[in-house]
């Protein structure tokens, strides 16, 4: 006579397992399977979240009256109270066929009327030394006002500096362009002087020089100031199109 499928296998706890936090190491709950019955008895152990245990055995074989304790390992994860029971098992159970067989063959071959099916919801328990404090009404209050004091965004701080930036560089670019300016005139009389000398010192050699002597062609030094002006002009007109450009 076969066995009705409620009866294949006794499990304790029968309707829930139950994992005490902190969940940040492996917390094991044992699940006690015993076969009240003088046949084999398959078995197999599914869960919603796979990722989430480890079972072990989560499949097998019971003998006549034999029982086994299977060991049902949570992996840790940030506790979320959202998901307190969410998760859940199912052991499922039939009677295995006489003689040798293969497991992955019966519970292909098998029928809805011959399993035992048994589910198990997850409890997960936090401590309350670790729970999460909640916020008491008290603390509002104060959080609104901290709030209130608290500076301006960084963006508004940062939407002022463009202006005062700009000011400053339009200040430099002026100064730059005066120091330019100067620079040019004083090369300008530097040059001026420089044509004054030479034709004054023209004229005195052409009152020297006797009548029948050819005009003497007078060497006349480079003076050394201007390659000098002309660097400091450049670089300070490379300066004024640095401002422009950043």
């Amino acid at each position: 006579m076969s066995k009705a499928p409620d009866t294949l296998l006794l499990i304790s706890p029968p309707t829930e397992l139950r994992f005490r936090g902190p969940f940040t190491d492996v917390v094991t709950s044992e699940l006690h399977l015993k076969n009240p019955t003088k046949d084999k008895i398959c078995f197999k152990i599914k869960t919603t979240a796979p990722r989430r245990y480890c079972v072990r055995p989560n499949s097998g074989v019971l003998g006549a009256e034999d029982d086994i304790t299977v060991s049902v390992m949570l992996q840790p994860f940030d506790y979320d109270p959202q998901e307190k029971n969410k998760h859940k098992f199912m052991v499922q159970a039939m009677v295995a066929p006489q003689g040798e067989f293969d497991q992955e063959a019966v519970w292909k071959d098998k029928t809805p009327g011959s399993l035992m099916e048994n589910k198990l919801r997850c409890v997960f328990e936090m401590p309350a030394s670790v729970a999460a404090p909640t916020t008491t009404p008290a603390a509002q209050p104060q959080e609104r006002t901290s709030a209130k004091l608290s500076p301006k965004p960084a963006h508004q701080t940062s939407a002022a500096k463009p202006a005062s930036a700009t000011s400053r560089d339009t200040d430099d670019v002026k100064r730059l362009q005066q120091e330019v300016a100067s620079l040019q005139q004083q090369i300008s009389k530097l040059e001026k002087e420089k044509e004054d000398g030479l034709r004054r010192r023209n004229v005195q050699s052409e009152g020297l020089r006797p009548s029948n002597q050819q005009p003497v062609i007078t060497e006349t030094k480079v003076d050394s100031t201007m390659p000098i002006l002309y660097m400091v002009i450049a670089l300070i007109v490379g300066l004024i199109c640095g401002k422009f450009v950043f």
